[in-house]
């Protein structure tokens, strides 16, 4: 089979390698699509250590070819998303059958199962409720998963910010009661104006910037919730700790390690999207064939005009 592998700074090699073998818990699936997340942008960009080489690749959904001997579902055939943790830029993957969730009838390069699954446990965590005002900052991708859940919710107001005109008209399109150019209008104005002065009482910043971050202790109200959704790579970042403490939030580390929430998480997401609850459609914006994934990962990294995701898709059997 081939896979990608990562051998220097912003150098990807596909490679061929040996189909995986199963375990007697775990099925081989026939990858149709890996996304490309934010997360692993500084790894393609600064390299593995020299000599070393990393395969990356963890936002899998494909068809199941073949079942362990342990296994009684999913059966061959059945279309699911997985949670893999490497490895994911490949033809096949072998996975546990307990990391696999049925994907639906729809298309299986929206079935991504790891950010569904990221932006329904942030959702979970922050708590939204009935007639809350709800803040997202950054109408990327993340951003406009985190939207689409929290709306679910029955928020009274859904304000999403970002600096990009696209970015903001598909927020729009996705529902958000206002949307907010932070280059023309001061976010926390307009959150005090749209709040009657208290501010939201959920704030999701879904950038990983220190603008983002700054910006959200001005734009919710004393003992709201700040949830931080976005991955902060890169140099330390700094909060004014004094004036949080003061303000009393509550803060959300909208990552998540532990297997159990990732676990269900992906349960609640796939049955979402499988039952047609929640749709990613327009979502997915770039499609790149195997062979140029250093080119899927440049255009992560410029974000040019209507980009949302990038996918690195294989051809179907």
């Amino acid at each position: 089979m081939r896979i990608a592998a990562l051998r220097g700074p912003e150098t990807w090699e596909v490679e061929e390698a040996p189909v995986p073998s199963i375990e007697p818990d775990e099925v081989l699936v026939r990858v149709v699509v890996s996304g490309v997340c934010a997360s692993e942008l500084e790894q393609w960009q600064t390299g593995p250590p020299a000599g070393e080489v990393r395969y990356l690749g963890h936002e899998v959904s494909g068809v199941v070819v073949e079942i362990g001997a342990e296994v009684t579902a999913p059966a061959v055939g059945d279309r699911v998303g997985v949670w893999v943790t490497e490895r994911g830029f490949a033809e096949y993957v072998a996975v546990r059958a307990a990391y696999c969730f049925p994907a639906g009838d729809g298309p299986l390069d929206e079935a991504l199962a790891e950010p569904i699954a990221c932006s329904a446990n942030a959702v979970e965590a922050a708590g939204v409720r009935l007639g809350d005002d709800v803040v997202v900052i950054g109408a990327g991708f993340m951003g406009n998963l985190v939207q689409r859940l929290a709306a679910l919710r029955g928020p009274r107001q859904l304000i999403v910010a970002d600096a990009r005109a696209d970015a903001l008209r598909r927020a729009a399109r996705l529902g958000a009661t206002r949307t907010v150019d932070v280059t023309k209008e001061s976010l926390p104005d307009v959150v005090r104006s749209l709040t009657g002065g208290t501010g939201a009482d959920i704030t999701f910043e879904c950038t990983g910037t220190q603008r983002a971050l700054t910006v959200c202790g001005d734009t919710t109200r004393m003992s709201g919730t700040i949830a931080i959704v976005g991955f902060h790579q890169g140099a330390d970042r700094t909060i004014p700790l004094a004036y949080w403490n003061w303000m009393a939030f509550t803060l959300v580390n909208a990552h998540f390690r532990d297997l159990a929430v990732i676990m269900r998480g992906m349960s609640v997401g796939m049955r979402l999207l499988a039952g047609g609850v929640l749709s990613m459609d327009g979502l997915i914006s770039h499609r790149f064939p195997l062979e140029e994934i250093n080119a899927a990962f440049t255009t992560l990294r410029e974000k040019p005009e209507g980009f949302v995701k990038a996918v690195v898709t294989f051809p179907e059997a």
